[in-house]
């Protein structure tokens, strides 16, 4: 006998309600093994890829992986220490950055930035705020990922996760298709396509272009000569997903640091601000079009709003999982408007063919 809707509204409704509880428990346990998995899910076309050109499965797994772990490897021991040390060094100086500005400020406008005003004291407050809690929040950041489970185990873990993940990938979406209800089983697949499209587009296609930028940004402004290129090319190829806010937050952080840096060197500013007008036509006429496409269905408000709502309820584990769930919700309610907009609910009843037509108002 099948169940009926609201029986099967109840059975899903506790699988989500036992999930969340879950994440709530187990986040920290569960942290290494849902990166692994993100891991195996952006490089399985790859490994699909490497299958279709006639290597075994096994064999594109441990090619994949091997060049993973060589780039994490090289990452690690140059680039992450760097970029550390330019964080550290911009915080530290960020007062002295502020104190310049005001300085600036009350010599060309010394209305504006009276002595003991809103403007002064606010630029001393933010200086002092930045030195004092931008060290706390890296801390913060590095509690999120290494302090819920050992750093060393972290490491191990996630590597051998996305490996037998990865290895046995197309198995177990088979396992998981088998288990679907056989009454639903073409609606939830369809569903399903949906947001593995979604998520494709989104997730491997953004961090291809979040990857691009980033690389670009940095690269070009340690060339111009900006002290703290670096920081500000990851900074600007990390938001890149915000469309727009990515160039424009590091376009500003930037060009600011380029004025004190190269106040009086035109050209060199004019470099700095000409990199992110070349990075921004980059993303929007070469590299979204072609990775990510025109349109993938989840709106950045819906996703920031998702990432903020799952990153306060359950730190950084949340947001991990955040961008799967909106994806899912975005295509679920999608599916759902679908179904509303066929119902009689929207459509209304059907005209009976045994009454008349109704008269023509305008005759």
């Amino acid at each position: 006998m099948a169940l009926s809707r609201r029986q099967q509204v109840i059975y899903w409704g506790l699988a989500a309600a036992l999930f969340l509880v879950l994440l709530w428990y187990l986040g920290p346990v569960l942290l290494p093994f849902i990166v692994g998995g993100a891991i195996a899910y952006i490089l399985d076309p790859l490994a699909d890829r490497l299958e279709a050109l006639g290597l075994p499965r096994v064999a594109a797994t441990a090619i994949i992986t091997l060049i993973a772990v060589t780039g994490l490897i090289v990452a690690v021991a140059f680039l992450i220490p760097t970029l550390i040390e330019q964080t550290n060094a911009l915080v530290r100086l960020a007062p002295e950055y502020f104190s310049a500005l005001r300085a600036w400020l009350t010599l060309r406008f010394p209305a504006l930035v009276a002595e003991g005003g809103i403007v002064q004291t606010g630029l001393a407050d933010l200086g002092e705020v930045i030195r004092a809690r931008g060290g706390q929040l890296a801390q913060q950041v590095l509690a999120g990922v290494f302090g819920v489970v050992n750093a060393v185990v972290f490491i191990v873990v996630v590597p051998v996760v996305a490996f037998y993940l990865l290895l046995d990938w197309d198995e177990l979406v088979a396992r998981v298709d088998d288990l679907l209800p056989r009454d639903h089983v073409g609606t939830i697949r369809r569903i399903a396509l949906d947001i593995d499209r979604t998520l494709a587009s989104f997730v491997r296609g953004q961090l291809t272009v979040c990857l691009i930028l980033g690389t670009f940004y940095s690269v070009a402004l340690m060339l111009v000569g900006l002290q703290f290129g670096l920081v500000v090319g990851a900074i600007a190829g990390l938001i890149t997903f915000i469309p727009y806010v990515g160039a424009l937050v590091g376009g500003v952080l930037a060009i600011g640091l380029a004025l004190f840096q190269f106040w009086g060197d035109w050209t060199s500013i004019g470099l700095v601000a000409a990199i992110f007008v070349a990075g921004q036509f980059l993303e929007g006429n070469v590299l979204t079009p072609k990775l990510v496409g025109g349109s993938v269905g989840l709106h950045p408000v819906w996703l920031l709003f998702a990432l903020s709502a799952f990153g306060s309820i359950y730190g950084f584990v949340g947001m991990l999982v955040a961008v799967p769930v909106a994806a899912a919700l975005g295509v679920v309610a999608r599916f759902g408007v679908a179904e509303y907009k066929q119902s009689v609910l929207y459509r209304g009843q059907p005209p009976d063919p045994a009454l008349p037509a109704p008269a023509d108002p305008r005759v």
